[in-house]
């Protein structure tokens, strides 16, 4: 069975986690906790020299960074496809993923912002600002994409979930964490409570991992 390093509030490990989910594919969890700073001991710097979370043992080796395995997970186990057919539709849905993956997450995540704890003396009122900022900024786009989408359906694109819901579902969470309005966004609310209907992101919600007590 492969194994999953993550950790139960990361966002990038809730990516994966609905992924596998929605493979139907099973791994052991294997916590790695921030809080403690578990990943930058050795024994997780041989698993993954970045010490970040997560990575993904098949047994056979590991793969890192959760864009490149979510990918990987698409080739190796192409049904149910997370990403459309046509070329067109596989732009659309990457464009989605990356305003999450690419321009929301990188600047909002664990180290970043204890570095602003630590370096600046952020409080909490201003960490949640600096979240808010670049949340809402790519949410905007989100939100207008989805809008101009002539052939949306219940989830991000169609009537099925894509790697884009993948990326969202988690970034929502984050949101509702960081005390973002989403009263702004609608369509995005829609598509997170379409999800919500669904096991394999129910499963994957931080709130019911292992590490989550």
């Amino acid at each position: 069975m492969m194994k999953l390093y993550n950790f139960f509030r990361s966002g990038t490990s809730h990516r994966l986690r609905i992924a596998l989910n929605l493979k139907g594919l099973d791994a052991e969890y294997v916590a790695v906790d921030l809080r403690t700073e578990q990943h930058l001991q050795d024994a997780f710097k041989a698993v993954n020299p970045q010490q970040l979370v997560p990575a993904l043992d098949t047994g056979d080796q590991v793969f890192i960074q959760s864009p490149a395995i979510i990918e990987w997970l698409e080739e190796k186990y192409p049904t149910p496809a997370l990403l459309p057919a046509d070329a067109e539709g596989r732009a659309r849905v990457r464009a989605l993923a990356a305003i999450v993956g690419c321009d929301i997450h990188p600047i909002n995540n664990r180290r970043i912002l204890e570095y602003l704890r630590k370096s600046f003396g952020a409080n909490e009122d201003a960490i949640n600002a600096w979240c808010g900022t670049w949340i809402t900024a790519g949410f905007d786009a989100y939100e207008a994409l989805l809008a101009a989408d002539p052939k949306r359906g219940r989830f991000s694109f169609g009537d099925s979930p894509t790697v884009a819901d993948c990326y969202l579902v988690p970034q929502v969470e984050s949101a509702r964490r960081f005390k973002v309005d989403l009263t702004p966004y609608p369509l995005i609310r829609a598509v997170d409570a379409a999800c919500a209907e669904l096991d394999a992101f129910r499963r994957a919600a931080p709130a019911v991992q292992p590490d989550a007590a």
